[in-house]
């Protein structure tokens, strides 16, 4: 089981927030006047989007909504070359929110800038009115304090995405009792040796504490349909990931997948989350690019 998944090398690169890989590459032909260059605004922020270069304007495409780590912005993250590369090979439009002085706010984060439920909601409402994306085809992912975000868009936010790949991050104390939002397909990965959101929580400050990754887990395994399902162990060496799965949730999938490094996060996680997602909602895809 993952629970004895322990221990092994850490990766080389440890990272709190994604910033920019190199220069960064052409904006996606648009005539919206924002998206990669000039940031996209609503009433409570701000945020970037870049359109695959292949995008038709008479087709409506998919999307995953990428939140940033603590002290990172959306500039960097609508031009962080792995990123671009991902959405591009999937052929979807990239969505980064700026998130207020650099991180999110959600229960039990250490400050509450604003409403970040609300304000993602706002960024969909609009990325969606402005540009042929799919409402129903949006993932949202996330690394670190934006992975914990994600983790509260599944709560709160369920109806509105098709499915979520947050990456080291997870529900804050105090926990959730309940989510008001249906089950989730959800896809998380997480570094059994991450020491700045370790699977065993930990203190922030003497205001906050992340909470526990498998206690927050048990939400997700108990909520509706999954409840009782025993889940299917399996490993993706490719990838580097042990992983647990429950696939009969009302027809959703519910993923844990543990690596033996730290705080990371790799594109290629939320790629293959992405095909996952397709392969449950029967959308068609680029054949994979290695």
């Amino acid at each position: 089981m993952l629970r004895g998944f322990l221990g092994g090398a850490c990766f080389a690169a440890l990272m709190f927030g994604l910033s920019p890989a190199g220069a960064a590459e052409p904006a996606a032909r648009t005539t919206e006047p924002c998206g990669v260059e000039a940031a996209c605004t609503v009433p409570s922020g701000e945020y970037r989007v870049r359109l695959p270069g292949r995008a038709k304007p008479s087709e409506r495409i998919g999307a995953i909504l990428y939140l940033h780590g603590y002290g990172g912005t959306a500039e960097n993250a609508i031009r962080n070359k792995a990123l671009v590369r991902m959405a591009s090979d999937l052929g979807v439009a990239l969505i980064a929110p700026q998130g207020a002085d650099r991180s999110w706010s959600f229960p039990g984060s250490p400050q509450e800038r604003r409403d970040d439920i609300a304000f993602v909601a706002a960024v969909l409402d609009d990325a969606t009115r402005r540009l042929p994306i799919d409402p129903d085809k949006i993932m949202a992912s996330g690394f670190s304090v934006g992975g914990s975000m994600v983790w509260y868009l599944a709560c709160n936010l369920g109806d509105r995405f098709a499915g979520f790949a947050p990456v080291a991050g997870a529900f804050w104390e105090p926990l959730p009792h309940s989510c008001p939002g249906p089950e989730p397909n959800l896809f998380h990965v997480h570094g059994t040796s991450d020491t700045v959101v370790p699977m065993a929580g930990r203190a922030i400050g003497d205001r906050a504490r992340q909470g526990d990754v498998m206690e927050g887990w048990k939400l997700w395994e108990t909520k509706g349909a999954c409840a009782g399902e025993v889940p299917e162990s399996f490993s993706l060496e490719r990838l580097g990931l042990e992983c647990e799965r429950r696939a009969r949730c009302n027809g959703k999938t519910l993923e844990l997948c543990l690596h033996p490094g730290g705080h990371a996060f790799k594109a290629v996680w939320v790629a293959r989350a992405w095909r996952e997602l397709a392969a449950l909602k029967g959308w068609r895809v680029p054949a994979r690019i290695e």
